[in-house]
């Protein structure tokens, strides 16, 4: 498992997308007896706090303690510096097991062989994350520039499997037919730009040339933008489901 988020877990916390109340009626639906569940990867415990809501029992795990250190207390979760790949967990121990955002940076082989430990017989393993993010036709073409043009060859390989809308990801599960999520949110001019420089390829791009690209696009971003406070934001949501028999 990579870690590229730890330095900056505070912007992550503020500025990061969460994940639409939709998709989690639709994982619950798929979990007849939600007794316990692992969030993996969990960050600053986003999808942790949501599953506390239906689960008693939620263990969520992430290899950046700086991370979890942002990550509310909840009586029904408990936050343990893991990787992905080789936990404490006992066999059989999860109804559900949720990885947002973060499958791509795993061991995808160690990581299955550990879900396919922990998972009860008829247990879900959820797979979620989320897209570039869609605004207007003018703003999106130069967040675009950003992504492709500034920022292309910063981006982490791994990162291909979110553009690839994780259809490509090894899964070694039968598949599941899905229904359509995205997550809709009003943002401010300062959220946006916040959640540009949270990008990991934005903090790869700051350490070789050292200053920030965000700002090489900040005044066609802010024109585009033109003179609403806020905006509507966008972002469709990536979920593959696997079952184990």
């Amino acid at each position: 498992m990579k870690d590229v988020f730890s330095e900056q877990s505070g912007d992550y916390v503020k500025f990061r997308p969460r994940y639409p109340d939709e998709l989690f009626t639709y994982l619950l639906s798929l979990v007849p007896h939600p007794g316990s569940a692992w969030d993996c990867g969990t960050g600053n415990g986003q999808v942790a706090e949501k599953l506390a809501t239906h689960f008693p029992k939620v263990e969520a795990t992430d290899i950046s303690r700086q991370q979890l250190d942002k990550a509310r207390p909840h009586p029904h979760i408990r936050y343990t510096l893991q990787p992905a790949e080789q936990t404490d967990f006992a066999d059989g121990s999860f109804d559900l097991v949720t990885v947002a955002q973060a499958i791509h940076w795993f061991d995808f082989d160690a990581f299955y062989k550990e879900v396919n430990r922990t998972l009860k017989p008829g247990g879900v393993l959820a797979v979620i994350g989320y897209g570039l993010l869609h605004i207007t036709p003018e703003i999106d073409t130069v967040i675009r520039r950003l992504y492709v043009d500034i920022l292309g060859k910063y981006w982490d390989r791994e990162r291909k499997y979110v553009d690839e809308n994780y259809l490509t990801i090894p899964f070694p599960y039968p598949p599941v037919q899905t229904p359509f999520f995205a997550y809709k949110e009003t943002w401010s001019w300062g959220h946006l730009t916040g959640y540009l420089s949270t990008w990991s390829a934005v903090q790869h791009y700051m350490k070789e040339q050292q200053h920030d690209p965000v700002a090489l696009i900040a005044d066609d971003l802010k024109a585009a933008w033109g003179d609403p406070a806020e905006r509507e934001v966008h972002f469709p949501i990536l979920l593959r489901i696997g079952k184990i028999a």
